[in-house]
């Protein structure tokens, strides 16, 4: 990581996709003319990139923006600021139009397997669906092609004919990743893909993604609040909290040394599965999530902290590269300290 802006880099050359600055408002509104009263800042200024063939884990408690700046990535919702690159394009501002070309590039599984099926189509139509948009191939092309990625994400091909009701919740998921695979996408925003299934069917789908990934180079913006799901898959992990990033590396460090008092609490939280072995210190936070209609001044996590300092309650701490490759925003690590927070006791 070469920018203390960035929350990772591509160490191959240009990454395949590069958020600077990222912001997305939606305003508040009041009264019969729905005058605008305020902003819910959902994301505050984010920046990451992803190369290729990499898989960045996006973490946070539910509300901090994750799935936002997954949607904003993916233009399904407008930037308020900020800008997104892809393969070097700035495709911030395209039209609808403009974005065609690039929704082959991107696509995206959604954290609903049921919601995100049409009920009236049957599942073969529902994956050949993109290949109709993007008028690939001829129709009998299309349906082998289908047939092929049923069978690639581990469901019989004469199920092609079934409705989304007639399958389970990890199947419904399996049709998800068929579709978004259908246009040979080079990134794919996974939405909480596993936290609506069976603990047994989320490591099955996981280790999908993950044979997927090796085989056809994809590159995932992986969300989730499972941290030990995404310590299995992710390569780097970036934490967010009330709209921004506040810390970022490969998971590796972020596990065994995390430099963020968030983080530190996050991982506290984690269960252990072999308890006998070693335990780990709880670390309990104070007060609930600030309101992103008007969060806090300086350190958006001050009133949370257990190690906060007057200059926290004023200044907000950049995200700045704090040892190599591992970057934080906290000014308990000012004046060169590299020290972590708090190591689990018994390790």
């Amino acid at each position: 990581m070469t920018d203390a802006n960035t929350a990772t880099g591509d160490a191959g050359g240009q990454p395949l996709l590069e958020v600077t600055g990222l912001k997305k408002h939606f305003p508040v509104t009041k009264g019969v003319f729905a005058r605008v009263v305020g902003q819910v800042h959902a994301v505050d200024g984010v920046s990451f990139t992803i190369g290729r063939g990499e898989t960045l884990g996006l973490v946070g408690e539910s509300g901090c923006g994750k799935s936002t700046v997954g949607r904003t990535v993916l233009k399904l919702l407008e930037p308020t600021g900020g800008s997104i690159r892809v393969k070097g394009s700035d495709i911030t501002d395209l039209s609808p139009k403009d974005m065609l070309p690039y929704r082959r590039e991107m696509q995206m599984i959604f954290q609903d397997p049921y919601a995100s099926l049409n009920p009236r189509m049957q599942a073969g139509a529902v994956v050949r669906e993109p290949l109709v948009i993007h008028n690939v191939g001829s129709k009998a092309e299309q349906q082998e092609r289908v047939a092929w990625l049923f069978e690639k994400v581990g469901l019989r091909p004469e199920r092609m004919y079934a409705y989304a009701h007639e399958f389970s919740g990890g199947q419904r998921q399996r049709i998800g990743i068929a579709r978004a695979l259908a246009v040979n996408p080079e990134l794919m925003v996974c939405d909480e893909p596993v936290s609506a299934l069976d603990v047994s069917i989320q490591a099955q789908i996981i280790n999908l993604l993950m044979d997927l990934q090796d085989e056809f180079q994809l590159s995932y913006l992986f969300i989730s609040h499972d941290l030990a799901v995404v310590e299995h898959i992710s390569h780097k992990v970036a934490v967010m909290y009330l709209g921004r990033i506040v810390e970022a590396t490969d998971k590796a460090s972020l596990f065994d040394m995390p430099l963020h008092p968030y983080t530190e609490a996050l991982l506290s939280a984690v269960p252990i599965p072999d308890a006998k072995a070693r335990t780990r210190q709880r670390m309990i936070l104070q007060g609930d999530v600030p309101s992103p209609i008007n969060p806090p001044s300086g350190c958006h996590f001050h009133a949370r902290c257990p190690y906060a300092m007057a200059r926290c309650r004023t200044e907000s701490p950049p995200l700045r590269e704090v040892v190599p490759g591992h970057l934080t925003a906290c000014h308990l690590h000012d004046g060169g300290v590299t020290f972590p927070l708090a190591k689990p006791a018994g390790t």
